[in-house]
């Protein structure tokens, strides 16, 4: 007999544990949202403030703060955060304490293009506007740059991105009206012809080596041209 009254307690205590769980949650769930944090991943530069994306934490037209915890919709307010220019992605959850946090991964720019209006280039290789918030020091591209030629744009700038020396010495990209590429160094005036992107790592690699042989030599401020289109060499014309 009282094996089962023992039973019967348990059964009755969880009845009790679960049904004040279920209040509670229902209870909290009518509540406003108490606060919203916003947190920015992996930038130091914000292109966009926490300002603006408070702005965009607005459903129905009513601002989070106002709204009760059942009726937010986490997944619209990610899917309009995330859509922002500025934006590459947007996580959007409830803490335990009522607050709503926004965790914003920033969009990476790797190149401006100097047009009208000027952009940026980011490292998906899409086009993104001007930050009013900061300028990014990236890399300039000139020329008629657009959605025909925007992949090769973007993988000469990925090239560049992940090379060291390039890197630092790349500080100018032309796009001439025969959609060939020719750079310009940090220092130094001389205009490297790159030509097509076809064999461009052996290109980069010439003009790497050339780069430290006419270091060496004193000779880099001499040049005008160096031009890398010719297989396996780098020919030069002084000023």
């Amino acid at each position: 007999m009282r094996r089962y009254t023992n039973i019967l307690k348990a059964f009755l205590l969880l009845f009790l544990v679960v049904f004040l769980f279920a209040f509670s949650s229902k209870r909290s769930n009518h509540l406003p949202i108490l606060n919203t944090h916003v947190k920015f991943v992996g930038k130091d530069h914000l292109l966009i403030s926490k300002n603006m994306v408070n702005k965009l934490l607005i459903q129905n037209q009513q601002a989070v703060e106002c709204m009760p915890k059942d009726i937010l919709d986490l997944n619209v307010l990610e899917a309009k955060i995330s859509s922002h220019p500025m934006i590459e992605n947007a996580e959007v959850y409830l803490t335990v304490n009522g607050e709503v946090t926004v965790e914003v991964t920033q969009r990476t720019p790797l190149a401006r293009v100097i047009s009208e209006p000027s952009f940026y280039i980011d490292s998906q290789g899409e086009m993104m506007p001007l930050s009013s918030e900061y300028s990014a020091r990236v890399v300039v591209v000139h020329g008629n740059v657009d959605a025909t030629n925007i992949d090769a744009v973007h993988q000469l700038l990925e090239h560049v991105s992940h090379d060291d020396f390039l890197k630092l010495y790349v500080t100018e990209i032309i796009v001439n009206e025969e959609q060939q590429f020719s750079l310009f160094l940090r220092t130094y005036d001389f205009e490297v012809v790159v030509g097509t992107l076809e064999h461009l790592t052996n290109k980069m690699n010439n003009l790497k080596a050339f780069y430290q042989k006419a270091k060496k030599d004193k000779m880099l401020q001499t040049y005008k041209t160096v031009n890398l289109q010719f297989n396996q060499q780098v020919v030069c014309t002084k000023l």
